[in-house]
């Protein structure tokens, strides 16, 4: 098996009219009430005192009728007023009562909605900012990174955990690095497997599994912080690639996020079937269910994501037959299989109309997701990836380069570095980086 096993053929006011000439003093001059107010044009035949309207004698076949015209504005009328004939629509374009009516609504309908936009954008704003405080040990708007400005290689190391309060709920089982040049949007994938032996606490001269180190560490995810510290620590060393950068992933919570962003299109380059657990907690059910993966693309839920990230088990262990692809079950295929899955899920999360859904996920997200990377700095990170890329490196240690096989000293299957070369492990790395 080549260095890196990941699969490469993955199809992974309008203007207002200007007033006319003023009339000459030979022209009639328009009727003035009581106190001089200019009188508009009525539809009764006789004023108040009795005597005849303007309009009446307007109507006198042998005299010419007068054409209208317009006045200075007058602040108490309105500007330009006319004088106006029975039944004669006003005729400089403006509206009458009715519409103004309807504008006046109109303004006040376009006020109400902005006032709720201008709502809406703080309270949505106000809930993002309270989201990226819950799942960060960083302030949301901080930034360490100059939002991804730097030209320097960034790493984040992803941890994934089944969550729970059975035993073995925050033992690491998915460790991926994400290492991102953040300037060319190269990016890289390396996979850490869980079953790695290490000396932790260092120089204790005590050896266990990497994937126990985060469960130790922040006691049963009690303290996440110092776990996923611990962890980003351990990998540095191991990989030579310094990892300041950590976040934590409850498989739990990840179902639902998958769910809510309604499913990501997985393409799979293997079929494969596996023995799965019916229920994370085997006390509470311990029968187990078939898992059946085909090669192509294929829609999955959160459910099915997971399985897919996770299964391992071949069907002879619940006894429902033979596996058709053993290889897919060994540590390194399912190594190679989260990283599908991280690239499927990212890939739907970088959609705009997926955004919207994201917002209705932030419950769900808040309980699945831990890091010391800020939102903001988190954000661009994930904007930045280009995991479609078809340079993009993914990167698998295993015991087909730099890693071999061993027994631990209480029997169980553990991984070395080939030779007992701690020092080879960094080197293979750095020559299958994107650069």
């Amino acid at each position: 098996m080549p260095g890196n096993y990941y699969n490469p053929d993955e199809p992974t006011e309008r203007a207002r009219p200007q007033p006319p000439h003023a009339p000459s003093h030979n022209q009639p001059q328009p009727p003035q009430g009581p106190q001089g107010k200019l009188v508009l044009g009525s539809f009764s035949e006789q004023d108040q005192h009795g005597q005849r309207t303007p309009n009446q004698a307007a109507r006198n076949p042998n005299q010419q009728r007068e054409t209208p015209y317009r006045q200075q504005p007058n602040p108490e009328v309105g500007r330009y007023p006319y004088t106006q004939q029975p039944g004669q629509k006003l005729t400089d374009g403006s509206k009458g009562p009715r519409r103004r009516n309807r504008r006046a609504i109109g303004c006040l309908t376009v006020a109400i909605v902005v006032v709720l936009l201008v709502v809406f954008a703080f309270t949505t704003t106000q809930r993002v900012l309270a989201f990226g405080s819950k799942i960060s040990t960083q302030p949301p708007l901080s930034t360490d990174t100059g939002y991804m400005g730097t030209s320097n290689r960034t790493n984040l190391l992803i941890l994934g955990y089944g969550g729970g309060s059975h035993d073995g709920a925050y033992l690491t089982d998915s460790m991926l690095m994400i290492s991102l040049l953040p300037q060319s949007h190269h990016t890289s994938l390396i996979s850490i497997p869980r079953d790695l032996t290490v000396q932790y606490p260092a120089n204790s001269g005590y050896y266990n599994k990497i994937n126990a180190i985060y469960e130790n560490a922040s006691n049963n995810n009690q303290n996440p912080a110092a776990g996923g510290a611990a962890v980003a620590q351990k990998v540095s060393v191991v990989t030579g690639m310094p990892t300041k950068y950590w976040l934590t992933i409850d498989f739990t919570g990840f179902k639902k996020v998958i769910d809510a962003v309604g499913g990501v299109n997985v393409y799979v380059p293997d079929s494969f079937n596996a023995c799965y657990p019916k229920n994370d907690n085997a006390a509470k059910d311990a029968s187990w269910i078939k898992v059946q993966f085909n090669k192509g693309t294929q829609k999955m839920n959160g459910a099915q994501a997971i399985e897919y990230a996770r299964a391992r088990e071949p069907l002879s262990v619940c006894g429902m037959g033979t596996s058709e692809n053993l290889s897919e079950l060994t540590d390194f295929g399912r190594s190679a299989r989260q990283q599908i899955i991280m690239k499927a899920v990212l890939s739907k999360v970088k959609q705009i109309s997926t955004w919207p859904h994201l917002y209705s996920a932030m419950d769900a997200l808040q309980q699945t997701i831990k890091t010391n990377m800020s939102l903001a700095d988190l954000a661009e990170f994930a904007l930045k990836m280009n995991l479609n890329d078809p340079k993009a490196a993914h990167i698998g240690l295993s015991n087909q380069n730099v890693l071999q096989d061993g027994t631990g000293s209480d029997g169980s299957y553990i991984l070395q570095p080939a030779n007992g070369d701690w020092g080879a492990i960094p080197p293979y790395i750095k020559s299958k980086l994107y650069n």
